[in-house]
């Protein structure tokens, strides 16, 4: 696939409680080393206790949230940016009243995703995640 051109469409409902999700850009447009997402968690919502074997930056656009990483807890919010090298379990929770809205570029595509046991969190928005 050659260079194009993608609408950024606003994220839906994923199959993840309280998390909506769009790729914006990932393995489904010809890349093998880079995915970006675009993700808005509810209120008291949060990304399941993960790691992924890639590093992840994620940009907060609005809203609030805590970032649990190695046991240790980050308060964050817009305006900030997380970097998560790979393989360090983490999750991020939306601490605020209003939906977190964030982007993430990760380093793989696609995203090969862990629970804190090891075992795979397919993810339903991925070819084979339903």
């Amino acid at each position: 696939m050659h260079a194009c051109i993608l609408e950024q469409r606003p994220p839906v409902e994923s199959g993840l409680p309280g998390l909506r999700h769009a790729t914006w850009a990932g393995s489904e447009h010809g890349l093998s080393r880079l995915s970006v997402w675009r993700q808005s968690i509810a209120p008291g919502g949060a990304t399941p206790p993960h790691r992924h074997a890639c590093d992840e930056a994620v940009v907060c656009l609005a809203g609030e949230g805590t970032l649990f990483i190695d046991g240790v807890r980050h308060g964050f919010g817009g305006g900030q940016t997380i970097v998560v090298p790979g393989d360090v379990e983490h999750q991020i929770v939306n601490t605020g009243t209003r939906p977190l809205e964030i982007v993430a570029a990760l380093a793989a595509a696609p995203v090969v995703v862990r629970l804190p046991d090891g075992s795979a969190l397919p993810l339903p928005w991925q070819a084979g995640g339903k």
